[in-house]
């Protein structure tokens, strides 16, 4: 009551009419919240501006509500409920995880032009902002015409984000002869290797700590991040996963390559299999 007549009425005076001293009053109002209320309040003063203020402006929102916080108690409620300023850039923090020692060989060897269809299929994964947490993207894309045969996103760099991924091939996966990748955990794994043993697939691993290995993905994986990833703002997993379809609808029906004379890698991909039945028909 003496907090809510405070406009109008000192302190001194309300307290005297009440019988209480101002210690009391004053040792009342700074009794600590409770830390989930705290953090709760935290959370509603960021969503209610549209989940872009930091800690100056969290605490003029709070202190307007009547509750007094430090900017670095803010900053630890922010950081353990994963919000962030939209004026802060998030940076991906890399893991370190044991590479595969495996004595397989980079079959590829750098070769990326000139394959038949489906005769080396290459994969990567790479990271994306999903709400207040880290998603990730897997690709197969196919050297032949650059095409994104399969593709997944998660919310964890494992060996299912790969295995998703193949899951979405709608070719047969049999067709497939070489599969090339980095040296990343995530490839190796039972998962992967009964994939590729059940439709009888070669593995190709790129030399250790060598990105030029597997330099088409690597390259694919620049445009993405350019054209799609940094261009919008995935608060869902669902929204990724929902956007990244329409993306690569687009990166494989419409978008122009240049590697490809300038025309969509599913254009490419018809027009020689066009020319193979014209050939065939010519010469039996």
């Amino acid at each position: 009551m003496i907090k809510r007549n405070a406009h109008k009425y000192s302190i001194s005076v309300q307290c005297k009419i009440l019988g209480i001293s101002r210690s009391s009053y004053y040792y009342e109002v700074k009794q600590p919240k409770d830390e989930v209320y705290l953090e709760e309040a935290v959370q509603t003063a960021f969503e209610e501006n549209r989940s872009i203020y930091g800690s100056r402006k969290i605490k003029k929102v709070l202190a307007d509500k009547g509750i007094v916080m430090s900017r670095r108690r803010i900053c630890r409620i922010m950081k353990k409920r994963g919000l962030a300023s939209a004026y802060t850039k998030r940076k991906y923090k890399n893991h370190g995880k044991d590479s595969n020692k495996s004595t397989t060989p980079n079959l590829v060897k750098r070769e990326f032009d000139n394959h038949k269809p489906l005769a080396v299929v290459v994969s990567d994964l790479t990271y994306v902002r999903v709400g207040s947490r880290w998603g990730y993207v897997c690709i197969l894309l196919d050297l032949h015409n650059r095409e994104i045969i399969g593709y997944s996103s998660g919310n964890r760099k494992d060996a299912m984000l790969v295995h998703s991924a193949f899951a979405r091939v709608t070719a047969n996966l049999s067709k497939i002869q070489i599969f090339h990748t980095d040296r990343g955990s995530e490839f190796d794994n039972m998962l992967i290797d009964d994939v590729l043993n059940t439709f009888n697939i070669s593995r190709s691993l790129s030399l250790k700590g060598n990105p030029y290995d597997n330099a088409v993905a690597e390259a694919t994986f620049k445009l993405i991040k350019t054209e799609f990833i940094n261009r919008r703002i995935f608060e869902t997993q669902e929204q990724l996963e929902l956007e990244l379809m329409d993306y690569v609808h687009w990166f494989n029906n419409i978008r122009l390559h240049g590697s490809l004379g300038y025309v969509s890698p599913v254009e490419y991909r018809k027009s020689v299999e066009v020319g193979n039945d014209t050939l065939s028909f010519l010469f039996g």
